[in-house]
């Protein structure tokens, strides 16, 4: 049992990637998504857990808006697909060492970041934009990380003081073997035109400015 849930999370692992690439046809994507609640239908079931009752495109049903009926007929055609596919893998001979080697081909990394302070003087609130940056072919490889930070020195989010964290995931072999990957910072200033401006001066706040980069 444990290798039948290690290979279908390995499986789960692979199609997140997929998705979150974003690159994917309507249909495909569409396609993929009901692969990945399949998935997670059948280990529910041999792990002998509760029945997730979905529509056509995999969304979980309100029973609150659903009739009784209803459910009862997606909870038995449900229970007749994963029937049916427990059949199919006990019919499949397939190696246990199948989802290493497919693991080993294809593994993803991680990195953690936790921001504990920013020290920069601006007298205004400023974003703060982190990412991954490859300084040879010049571009970002992650999406962004924001953080908000008020003018007093404190993220904007008071209950986010300390808890500033985030995680750039599924980072393969390719960006592991890049010569340098850096954690660059953008900082945009939030307020006036000039920093030189009255604040009775309405027109002019509320402005995004470049201010500053840092990278490491």
């Amino acid at each position: 049992q444990f290798q039948q849930v290690q290979s279908m999370m390995y499986d789960l692992m692979e199609w997140r990637s997929q998705l979150l690439s974003g690159t994917l046809p309507k249909d495909e994507l569409k396609e993929l998504k009901q692969k990945v609640t399949s998935r997670i239908d059948y280990g529910n079931k041999i792990l002998e857990l509760d029945l997730i009752v979905r529509d056509e495109d995999g969304n979980i049903l309100d029973p609150d808006k659903t009739s009784v009926i209803s459910l009862f007929h997606a909870h038995e055609e449900a229970t007749n697909k994963i029937t049916e596919r427990i059949k199919e893998e006990m019919s499949k001979d397939q190696p246990d060492y199948a989802s290493y080697s497919r693991m080993s081909s294809s593994p993803t990394h991680s990195l953690y970041v936790f921001v504990r302070n920013f020290v920069c003087r601006i007298g205004e609130d400023a974003e703060l934009f982190m990412s991954l940056y490859d300084p040879q072919k010049l571009t970002i490889i992650s999406e962004n990380y924001l953080v908000r930070w008020g003018s007093r020195g404190f993220p904007k989010e008071i209950d986010m003081l300390n808890n500033l964290k985030v995680v750039f995931t599924d980072l393969g072999n390719k960006d592991l073997s890049r010569d340098k990957i850096y954690l660059v910072c953008q900082i945009v200033r939030v307020g006036r035109m000039d920093l030189k401006d009255s604040n009775s001066r309405k027109y002019t706040q509320g402005l995004r400015r470049p201010f500053g980069v840092a990278g490491n």
